[in-house]
């Protein structure tokens, strides 16, 4: 009866993206919760938090469109607010709550899913002109 699940139940858990994704994700939330960032009331916090969820949302719903505008347009959505946790990282390195180095390795992350989701997008273009 409890048979185990295959390890990527999900068509999006297999995207190497949406793994990054969830990476970035564990990252910013460490950070967040135990890390240098632990109750700093800044907004750039909030919305750290807040646009690392909607990078790993907007992949997954995404994913999960039949029509390749729609697909393009949830990861177009999720390159944005990988932008945006970028953004965040430097208002938050220029407001002194944390360390250049340190936001760095998240921005590392970052350049990672964005030039991921910019290549799976132009991918999809470019099969809809072949089609």
């Amino acid at each position: 009866m409890n048979e185990p699940c295959e390890p990527y139940p999900f068509d999006h858990e297999r995207l190497d993206v949406y793994r990054l994704a969830i990476t970035f994700l564990a990252w910013a939330g460490e950070l967040i919760d135990d890390g240098s960032l632990k109750g700093c009331k800044l907004g750039a916090v909030r919305h750290l938090d807040d646009a690392a969820r909607s990078i790993v949302n907007n992949i997954a719903e995404g994913n999960g469109k039949r029509s390749r505008k729609d697909r393009c347009r949830l990861f177009d959505m999720a390159r944005g607010s990988a932008l945006e946790c970028a953004s965040c990282l430097d208002v938050l390195v220029a407001r002194k709550r944390l360390q250049a180095d340190e936001a760095g390795v998240g921005k590392k992350m970052l350049v990672r899913v964005v030039s991921m989701l910019t290549k799976l997008t132009e991918s999809l273009l470019q099969s809809a002109e072949v089609s």
